[in-house]
């Protein structure tokens, strides 16, 4: 962006207004080298207008193809950066656009010029009790803990001046369009900013309606997009007439073709089916929302509405829908049901069913790795293989088995050895998993126990040898044992105590800090999840620590269950390959084979 500007001369006037432009005040409107007049036709000044330096260079977006300049539009107090391509703009006002923007067939592009009068975001609650200010830089995380940590008034007041503070700059302030960004054919954009680059371009087109909102780095937001209220990390793709309000979405996420407000999602979330309605969520990441999905405001209480939080890999099934409040463990999957009451899933990686004819609730510990081990494998790998971001200021744990869920599978044991002591006839029965009178059933609950077994060594013994080969690990620091998700970063809870301390002390005073602070745990997260796979390690051996025989039986047991994942794949992909429903539609396997390459 050019910093030295110049008045206009007087020839430079005339010749501007020969071709067809108008200025409130010529004297308002500044100037940088090199100057083209003849980039400038049919245009509307008013108010401080700053133009950076532009010629006649025809660019090419597609098959559009647009002269550089500015042309058929009005302006009214804003920075236009340098080789701009602005094109039938009815209103541009407030904005400060980077270099090389382009602006195309936009009715309206606004911002008002008070950061006060932005409208606040209102996610996880429809009563507005975890509202926050987004602002451009603000990562997932960022969103979660000023929404999250409400107990600590303190910090969140800290967090609100934070914000202010960098609102009242040029950088943070609302109406700021970033490097390369494009927008076109688009119906109104209002108070927000777009973050785009050379590297990675944003890109807004096709009947869009934004307003109050900050979208990241990479975004494309197309075919009839209605978002009001909105925060989008980096690489979300909106589209196909998505209804977004008060809610935070995750990076490399889509939604298309549905309704969603007052919710946090996190990164790696899809929702693309026609009828998906998501309200007062809290949603962790590498989910899936199925056609038909209704979560959320269900009006079952006569106080304020409830929530729904979900653990990472949330997958319920077509039609599903769900009491406020509710909540799941990681790696949920929910069979196609009307839930009739509020559910705590406390078994992560289990198949929830609602049996009607029983009338029972039946969940399945450990589904995943039973019966789909070719799914839990590819989701552990498919998310960061798809992750194209290039900025990258929101961490990402993208592995299924990580502390978080490593935590979430013991705790599961524990229920499940006490529910299987107190089995009648045979039948596993759970407590405290669905607000009802009616049973809640464990199926497989011995099959279920033996296989998070197995996913706990796979995960110590992965995080170990990754780290050591083969050689017995030196003697690890004592483990940490309860971990945040922080956006989809994953902190220690003593580390974001002690980030929380150090806010409301003023040791932390910006958010630039604070983000160097996450930038110093992620870090350190590798050493401190070694320490916690050894701790697991020793836990499922009843033992303080590691040995040579230990290490040496665990060796032998993660190659056996490496054996048996490839097996499992195989036998997985090969029940598809041999399923005549699923071959019928194809002539010949040649022409199958062709399509599912």
């Amino acid at each position: 962006m050019p910093s030295i500007y110049r008045k206009l001369t007087a020839t430079e006037i005339e010749l501007l207004e020969r071709q067809g432009n108008w200025a409130e005040n010529w004297a308002n409107v500044l100037v940088a080298e090199p100057f083209c007049p003849a980039c400038l036709r049919g245009n509307s000044f008013a108010g401080p207008v700053r133009l950076g330096p532009m010629d006649a260079t025809v660019h090419r977006e597609g098959d559009l193809q647009l002269r550089e300049g500015i042309y058929n539009s009005t302006l009214s107090d804003v920075t236009v950066g340098d080789n701009p391509v602005i094109h039938n703009v009815r209103m541009l006002s407030g904005y400060t656009l980077g270099n090389g923007v382009l602006l195309f067939n936009i009715d309206e592009m606004t911002c008002t010029s008070d950061p006060h009068s932005v409208a606040w975001l209102e996610p996880m609650n429809e009563n507005g009790g975890r509202r926050l200010l987004p602002f451009g830089g603000m990562t997932i995380g960022d969103a979660y803990m000023w929404a999250r940590f409400r107990g600590h008034k303190t910090f969140i007041t800290k967090l609100e001046q934070f914000t202010f503070d960098l609102l009242s700059t040029d950088n943070g302030r609302y109406g700021r369009v970033g490097d390369c960004c494009i927008v076109k054919n688009t119906k109104s954009v209002h108070n927000v900013i777009i973050l785009s680059s050379n590297d990675d371009r944003t890109v807004v087109d096709g009947c869009i309606a934004l307003g109050d909102g900050v979208i990241g780095y990479g975004c494309k937001l197309e075919y009839g997009v209605i978002a009001m209220r909105f925060l989008l990390g980096e690489h979300v793709h909106l589209e196909f007439g998505l209804r977004l309000n008060d809610t935070v979405v995750g990076d490399n996420s889509t939604l298309a073709r549905c309704e969603v407000g007052n919710s946090i999602i996190f990164p790696a979330h899809e929702q693309h089916h026609n009828n998906s309605f998501l309200i007062a969520g809290l949603i962790m990441g590498q989910s899936n929302i199925a056609a038909g999905g209704t979560i959320g405001s269900n009006h079952n209480s006569r106080t304020a509405d409830g929530e729904i939080a979900a653990g990472r890999g949330f997958w319920p099934g077509l039609c599903c829908s769900f009491k406020h409040s509710s909540r799941f463990s990681s790696y949920c999957l929910l069979a196609k049901a009307d839930y009739p009451a509020e559910l705590d899933i406390t078994l992560p990686f289990a198949l929830v069913n609602n049996n009607a004819a029983k009338d029972q609730l039946e969940v399945m510990p450990a589904y995943w790795w039973m019966y789909n081990m070719y799914a839990i494998d590819r989701n552990s790998k498919k998310f960061a293989k798809r992750d194209k971001r290039v900025f990258k200021a929101q961490h990402i744990e993208f592995d299924n088995l990580a502390p978080d869920t490593a935590e979430e599978i013991l705790r599961g044991m524990d229920l499940l050895r006490t529910w299987m002591a107190d089995a009648k006839d045979g039948v596993v029965y759970a407590n405290g998993m669905e607000k009802s009178k009616r049973p809640t059933v464990v199926l497989k609950a011995k099959e279920g126990l033996a296989a998070y077994r197995q996913m706990l060594l796979f995960y110590a013994m992965k995080r170990l040898t990754a780290a050591y080969g083969e050689t017995l690990p030196p003697e690890q620091p004592k483990a940490v044992t309860e971990w945040v998700n922080i956006g989809g970063q994953l902190v220690s809870k003593p580390d974001m105590e002690q980030l929380i301390a150090d806010v409301e002390s003023g040791a932390v005073s910006s958010w630039k800090q604070l983000h160097d602070r996450m930038d110093t745990l992620w870090q350190a997260y590798p050493a401190l999840v070694c320490a916690h796979a050894a701790h697991v390690l020793c836990t499922l051996n009843g033992t303080t620590r590691l040995d040579e025989n230990l290490w040496k039986q665990s060796l032998l047991e993660y190659s056996a269950i490496q054996a048996h994942i490839e097996q499992e794949k195989a036998s997985s992909r090969h029940k598809d390959d041999i399923n005549p429903f699923r071959r019928m539609t194809y002539w010949n396997d040649t022409e199958r084979d062709a399509v599912m390459a």
